[in-house]
């Protein structure tokens, strides 16, 4: 089982680890991409005005933007699934769940960073800000990342079960080209958008502590309060709709 997941803008400022380095991510022989792509950005905030920090990391107070602004290659960093904290990440727990749990998490959950590319669960990041959607002058990063990994996905993803918990924006670093599940959730007949983000987290929660890697495992293992309405096909994807 391979979980796709989004990150989020909000995040933790913890550090226990030491800086990146090639031991830091999963396709390791790919690092000097990544720092590749870590070099541009921080040419980019080296050069930009307050006003445009401001706007790129999303931020307004002068002590955040400066500390944002220093060298990410000299910070101290975290296990990605701790670094994140947001909506999706609130729901997921991760601290109150088991060592199994944890370790399913670490290890079968692929979160594309719009900075750090596709890292795993595990993977070591610093404190960042990358405000979603904005852009690098004429660094696509997006465009980059999806030339230069999406082979080392396509490897990792073989003969898994996939299940795509993504929002719509992360599709432009990956195209999976394997069959793959992913979720709608309704509510009073109506997609949820804004609050999808919690089923998500939600639903990567009961993968990890039931240590799912079937569909029908999924299926037996769904709460109460999580009712199959349909489940679509159309091409690669299965799509289950869930009414909440």
């Amino acid at each position: 089982m391979i979980i796709l997941f989004s990150p989020s803008e909000s995040k933790n400022k913890i550090a226990t680890h030491e800086p990146i380095n090639c031991e830091s991510f999963v396709f390791k022989h790919k690092y000097n991409k990544r720092i590749e792509a870590l070099n541009k950005y921080q040419e980019f905030i080296k050069n930009c005005s307050i006003l445009d920090l401001e706007k790129f990391f999303g931020v307004k107070d002068i002590n955040e933007i400066h500390n944002l602004s220093q060298n990410i290659l000299n910070q101290k960093t975290i296990k990605a699934i701790k670094r994140y904290n947001g909506v999706a990440f609130e729901h997921l727990d991760y601290s109150s769940l088991n060592a199994n749990s944890k370790k399913y998490i670490d290890e079968n959950v692929l979160i594309f960073s719009n900075l750090f590319g596709p890292i795993l669960a595990k993977d070591l990041i610093p404190y960042y800000k990358f405000k979603q959607g904005e852009k690098i002058k004429d660094f696509n990063i997006e465009k980059f990342y999806k030339e230069n990994f999406s082979k080392d996905i396509d490897g990792l993803l073989e003969n898994k079960t996939i299940i795509d918990l993504r929002a719509k924006f992360y599709e432009k670093f990956y195209t999976i080209k394997q069959p793959f599940i992913t979720f709608v959730f309704l509510k009073n007949s109506k997609i949820i958008s804004h609050y999808a983000k919690a089923y998500r987290g939600i639903i990567l929660k009961i993968l990890a502590q039931h240590n799912i890697n079937t569909k029908e495992e999924i299926f037996n293992k769904l709460p109460n309060d999580l009712k199959i309405k349909e489940i679509k096909k159309q091409g690669l994807k299965e799509e289950i709709v869930l009414q909440v």
